[in-house]
């Protein structure tokens, strides 16, 4: 369990950033200091979904130096939320991102893949965000590289998986649209005029090619898991479009409700319906615990979304102060419930009976999906096989026949220890 201490202030950058939103919102919250609500979008971004992807990517590496990506986010994290200078918080950040970036040179090695090369641009996005809040840039300003660092990670693992599902052969065009996403990025501050359209345009591009060749629209059709995962990823693709959508029609969003729209359709209605959907088979692979399905996570999922509805729709669109506030508490009150619903389901596996034996004294494998682990390591935001170095579970040997009919049963083939293995939306695909 030492790769808890690493989730644990992702953890804490997660309630805290929780709670500058409530102070956004102009409502009381368990803790208020000065420094929160000018925090709150970096402690999310960097301190929480950046430390959950850098401590995957390090578990695919497969080597100590890797963990220091996450170990250093996370302590940039625990920094911001100390009394320290927030210049001390805002290096540790910068060191975080960039070991990052390093991380991903020898998974490239590895494979010399397109995929890893998209969420390189993605973490080299981070690092320049990173750095420029370091400078003095304000956060509005800031904000679009940290969206592009996310939505590049994404596309690049949700590529991996059309490869392997054979969906799709836009490698080059995906890792062209993320190059634009980079440009964008840069001539935000250049010529802003230009960047954010260039930033909508390119955002819709790549929505689109993900909505249509993503495995999902085939395992929306499955059950149980599988379902449940498609129907977050293809909810995440619409809020993108909404984000890519106003960047490309208005332009710089830098206050009000454009930039309330924006900001958190990316980061709410995109990355935490990603998170959702996958860390039931994230964390498994990552912490060593077992998160079995229930059809209770469509919970939070269903309260995310229609908080984000009202928030968007009539808060922002309307300009109607209490929806706003309303579907801020909603957003809250989803993240809140699905922490609380998976460290639950996390204590009950754990606290069940041990699985019934087959004859022979082997474990009863169950068949049902939404009961099994599987035994892929996907990503953490995109349940994408990590191929790059992390071994697949191998399968269960077959119970050993009757003595009366026993002859030697061939040893079976050993599976490649960093080839890639098929991932649950492959395997419950139709």
């Amino acid at each position: 369990m030492r790769r808890v201490v690493f989730v644990l202030p992702a953890g804490l950058a997660l309630l805290a950033g929780l709670d500058a939103a409530l102070l956004l919102l102009g409502l009381p919250a368990p803790l208020t200091t000065e420094r929160l609500p000018q925090i709150h979008g970096v402690l999310l971004v960097l301190g929480f979904v950046g430390t959950v992807i850098a401590l995957e990517r390090a578990v695919a590496l497969r080597t100590r130096w890797g963990f220091a990506a996450p170990g250093l986010l996370g302590a940039g994290a625990l920094a911001l939320l100390s009394p320290a200078p927030l210049v001390v918080g805002q290096v540790l950040l910068v060191a975080g991102c960039g070991a990052l970036c390093l991380v991903y040179v020898p998974l490239w090695r590895r494979q010399h893949d397109d995929a890893v090369l998209v969420q390189l641009i993605g973490a080299l996005l981070a690092t320049g965000g990173a750095l420029l809040w370091l400078g003095g840039v304000g956060v509005a300003d800031v904000l679009p590289w940290l969206a592009c660092f996310v939505v590049a990670t994404i596309a690049g693992e949700r590529l991996e998986l059309a490869r392997i599902a054979f969906l799709g052969r836009g490698a080059a065009l995906i890792l062209w649209v993320c190059w634009a996403l980079a440009v964008g990025c840069v001539a935000t501050l250049l010529w802003p005029a230009v960047g954010y359209v260039l930033l909508g345009a390119a955002v819709l591009v790549l929505c689109g090619w993900l909505a249509v060749h993503d495995v999902a629209r085939r395992t929306i059709r499955s059950t149980g898991l599988a379902r449940y995962m498609a129907a977050c990823l293809l909810a995440a693709y619409v809020w993108l479009a909404v984000a890519g959508a106003i960047w490309l029609l208005a332009g710089r969003q830098a206050t009000g409700p454009g930039y309330d729209a924006v900001i958190h359709a990316i980061f709410l209605g995109f990355t935490i319906s990603m998170i959702m959907a996958h860390a039931p088979v994230i964390l498994p692979a990552v912490l060593r615990v077992r998160l079995p399905y229930t059809p209770l996570m469509y919970g939070p999922a269903v309260l995310l979304h229609l908080g984000l509805l009202v928030r968007l729709g009539l808060g922002d669109a309307r300009d109607l102060p209490v929806a706003h506030q309303v579907g801020g508490i909603l957003n809250v009150a989803a993240l809140l419930a699905f922490v609380v619903l998976m460290l639950g389901v996390g204590i009950r596996a754990r606290l069940a009976p041990a699985p019934r034996m087959r004859p022979g004294g082997r474990p009863r494998v169950p068949h049902d999906d939404a009961d099994a682990p599987p035994s892929p390591r996907p990503t953490l935001i995109s349940g994408v096989p990590a191929t790059s170095g992390v071994p697949a579970t191998p399968p269960a040997a077959p119970a050993a026949p009757p003595a009366s009919h026993a002859r030697r049963a061939p040893a079976p083939e050993p599976r490649d220890a960093v080839g890639p293995a098929p991932s649950l939306l492959e395997e419950t695909a139709p």
